[in-house]
């Protein structure tokens, strides 16, 4: 069939499997340009690691350093007649490309917060590696069912305490409208935490601790997110914040049980993935940012974010460099005072009449299409795609 991208929202309904692979096989040319690392990361598993900065983290360690890779997430194969996720051809992709460079691969498609999932992992690095020696932690996802007690628990983006209003921009019309969001009530905060926290980063941890398969000076990094202060209210200081700040206390109690230097928090810079796409408020702030970033010459994209995370702070010859609250900042260059000066500016003045003009929009719904597959060099977007695709490791 010949694929088309179909949005609906935040969210593109269609996928191509060729456009996917090209942009696999994009960041990893971008990765294998810039080299290895002073430090090697070893047997790395990435659990969510199918798109943005997931899939990047499980790119950079492969291709920049050869380093044998475990993705686990939870997408949807394509059928004959209709074509799968993003997620499912980005990881068909990252397979195929490793297998071409003679590197180790294996996949787990499936729910990553149960316990049978964990233990299929396990049994894995036991029988093929032995140890692992990199865990990154970058599973998003609305809901979540507790692997003990059944429980189903799902996530909201609400402010707490008071409502938020502010301008947001609707991507479908490209409007810059306003959006008022009611705060959420305790039970809310407390789902959420449950979906977003830290406790399945423990969980998996200690999965593979108790196991006796994490490598003696392992590392473990979860990813996280701060942002300017007009985005705190439905963000940093909102329901999301609230399962950060969870994920930054879990960093903490897997330093104290497995040793300082262990577990580390990155706070990402705000990027255009489907996560993010979701957020009321996030589009508009990043259809600004990327503006005065690419004007300033020091934009980034996932694939740069993290291989920046990995040359200079996970793998460096002195370790990571830390924040006041034990943090790493690959958000620095996003929060440089210049930056965020000349973001609030134009946020003030912004609307629908000169979006286009005072904004990076059309780069904003670039980098959402590429999410998908669509809009890359190099693919025929009018032949017929096969959209039967099965993972390598799984054949």
């Amino acid at each position: 069939m010949v694929i088309e991208p179909k949005i609906r929202g935040f969210i593109c309904t269609t996928s191509h499997p060729a456009g996917c692979k090209q942009n696999v096989s994009d960041q990893a040319g971008y990765v294998s340009e810039k080299g290895g690392f002073a430090k090697n990361p070893g047997n790395v598993l990435v659990i969510g690691s199918s798109t943005g900065y997931g899939l990047a983290s499980r790119i950079v360690p492969a291709f920049a350093a050869q380093s044998p890779t475990i993705g686990v997430f939870f997408e949807k194969p394509g059928t004959e007649r209709k074509p799968g996720s993003a997620g499912w051809y980005n990881s068909v992709a990252f397979e195929e490309l490793a297998n071409e460079a003679g590197l180790y691969a294996k996949s787990f498609n499936g729910d990553a917060f149960s316990n049978e999932l964990k233990q299929q992992v396990v049994d894995t690095i036991k029988a093929d590696w032995g140890k692992v020696d990199t865990i990154v932690y970058s599973l998003a996802s609305p809901r979540r069912t507790h692997p003990d007690s059944g429980e189903v628990f799902k996530s909201v983006l609400k402010p707490i305490g008071q409502s938020y209003s502010q301008k947001t921009l609707n991507t479908d019309t490209a409007e810059v409208t306003s959006v008022s969001i009611e705060p959420a009530v305790e039970e809310e905060i407390e789902n959420t935490r449950m979906v977003m926290g830290g406790e399945d980063w423990q969980m998996w941890i200690d999965a593979l601790g108790e196991a006796g398969v994490l490598a003696d000076g392992f590392t473990t990094v979860a990813y996280s997110y701060i942002g300017p202060e007009l985005t705190h209210p439905i963000y940093t200081n909102g329901t999301i914040g609230k399962a950060k700040e969870d994920v930054e206390t879990t960093a903490a109690a897997l330093n104290e049980k497995y040793g300082a230097d262990s577990a580390y928090v990155s706070v990402n810079k705000a990027l255009v993935t489907q996560a993010s796409s979701a957020i009321p408020v996030v589009p508009l702030y990043i259809s600004l940012l990327y503006k005065v970033m690419k004007e300033e010459g020091n934009h980034e994209g996932c694939i740069e974010q993290i291989q920046r995370l990995f040359a200079d702070h996970l793998c460096a010859a002195d370790g990571p460099q830390l924040d006041d609250k034990q943090r790493i900042r690959i958000d620095d260059w996003e929060m440089e005072p210049g930056i965020q000066s000349a973001v609030a500016e134009l946020w003030e003045k912004v609307d629908s009449e000169n979006l286009q003009t005072i904004s990076d929009f059309d780069g904003y719904r670039s980098e959402f299409l590429k999410l998908f597959g669509f809009g890359l060099d190099g693919v025929d977007y009018s032949a017929e795609s096969v959209t039967e695709k099965n993972l390598p490791s799984q054949s």
